[in-house]
């Protein structure tokens, strides 16, 4: 039988699904569960996260393997000791274990040996500074954070509706000279699709959060098997 995946993400968001399916090449199935999110501010964040216990109870009903969390700012806005309680609650509720994006991404760019880095996301200058202080916080330096102008004015839907293309374009140009990895952040940002492509264009390694979360994920699952494709992190899963 297929290992199956539960996702949780925000109501707006489409490309969390589309990308483990992308990866999955008949490998395992990807369950989704949405939770609540009309803007994109903490208030709202917050709000979503109380969507999860009864989440993951709908995704424990379907028997998934493992329950991945995917928002970005719904870790960032409640901090590291929120997302591990979020994470217990998740993995009672459903059974089985739960990964959520932000630690999965702190932890894959330490396991590539990167502490000072250069962040590309969709977001606005307010949610850009949020962001850099929480990775701040976790031990990192960020050398730069920058914003892409068109996905950080289409709200939280319009996100997904950027193509991989412009974030091809933008993103190499937010990398230092002296960044160690680039960090692509947002889960409804389609940078997953293009990770080969940022890697070559910028010759460092690049860590997307939907391959961050993807990543934990398989590891959760116990799967060592690399996924080709989608930058140096999948390929050397360990």
């Amino acid at each position: 039988m297929k290992r199956r995946i539960g996702v949780m993400i925000p109501s707006t968001n489409t490309t969390v699904e589309a990308d483990f399916a992308l990866a999955a090449r008949g490998a395992y199935t990807v369950h989704g569960q949405r939770m609540w999110l009309s803007t994109d501010g903490p208030s709202d964040f917050e709000r979503m996260n109380r969507d999860a216990e009864s989440g993951a109870k709908y995704l424990g009903s379907a028997k998934v393997d493992v329950v991945a969390y995917g928002c970005v700012m719904g870790s960032v806005t409640g901090g590291p000791a929120a997302d591990q309680a979020l994470l217990a609650t998740i993995t009672r509720e459903a059974h089985a274990p739960a990964v959520a994006v932000m630690p999965a991404s702190l932890e894959a760019l330490r396991s590539l040996g990167a502490k000072r880095i250069s962040v590309a996301t969709p977001y606005g200058e307010q949610t850009n500074r949020t962001l850099k202080a929480y990775l701040e916080g976790q031990g990192f330096e960020v050398l730069g954070i920058a914003g892409e102008p068109t996905a950080a004015a289409s709200g939280a839907q319009g996100i997904n509706d950027q193509p991989p293309e412009s974030v091809a374009k933008f993103a190499p140009g937010a990398c230092a000279p002296e960044a160690e990895a680039l960090f692509c952040a947002c889960t409804a940002w389609r940078s997953f699709e293009v990770t080969d492509v940022l890697e070559k264009r910028t010759g460092r390694p690049v860590v997307t959060a939907n391959g961050a979360l993807l990543w934990a994920t398989m590891r959760a699952l116990g799967v060592r098997e690399p996924i080709r494709g989608f930058g140096k992190l999948l390929a050397g899963i360990a």
